[in-house]
């Protein structure tokens, strides 16, 4: 969704507070796809800070469908976005770009909502997800979920430091 900060860039001391609805229904990123179970409005403040400068205040919650990175799980997992930061239109024809302009943000005098959003989620991202703090994860021979209860299967892992006198006593055993 779009929204019209001209007011915002022509007029001192201008200050606009806006909800605007969360439109995406799914978070796309190189990780995954992941549903949006729940989500607020946003609530977007705009205020002029300078010259063609505009600082833009926001609040919302979204909670993703995520997988535990440990046992595969389906966990929701909510996540708060409080963001600030300031946006100044596209530059004209033949201007330079600077390291501080947010590119796909603004679209002449409108800010573009959805994005900003989109931008703020993906930086909120949990690094770890797990179903609980206790999460034990899957077997790796067979692939059963361990905080349903033991596999049974050997997980022993000899040390690779006593290889060679392991070959010592394979060399010597009876046939």
């Amino acid at each position: 969704m779009l929204v019209n900060l001209t007011d915002v860039f022509t007029s001192s001391g201008s200050e606009i507070s806006v909800d605007v609805p969360i439109e995406m229904g799914v978070f796309r990123c190189r990780y995954g796809e992941y549903p949006i179970l729940e989500k607020s409005q946003a609530h977007f403040v705009f205020e002029r800070c300078g010259k063609e400068r505009a600082r833009v205040s926001g609040k919302a919650k979204v909670t993703l469908e995520m997988q535990c990175d440990r046992c595969l799980k389906q966990v929701p997992r909510e996540i708060s976005l409080d963001f600030e930061r300031e946006v100044s239109p596209e530059p004209e024809e033949g201007g330079g770009i600077s390291e501080e302009d947010d590119l796909g943000l603004m679209e002449g005098y409108s800010l573009n909502t959805e994005a900003l959003i989109y931008n703020e989620i993906l930086l909120n991202q949990p690094e770890k997800v797990l179903c609980r703090p206790d999460c034990r994860g899957i077997c790796m021979i067979c692939g059963k979920d361990l905080n349903d209860g033991e596999c049974g299967c050997d997980t022993f892992v000899p040390d690779p430091r006593m290889a060679a006198i392991q070959d010592i006593f394979n060399a010597n055993k009876e046939v």
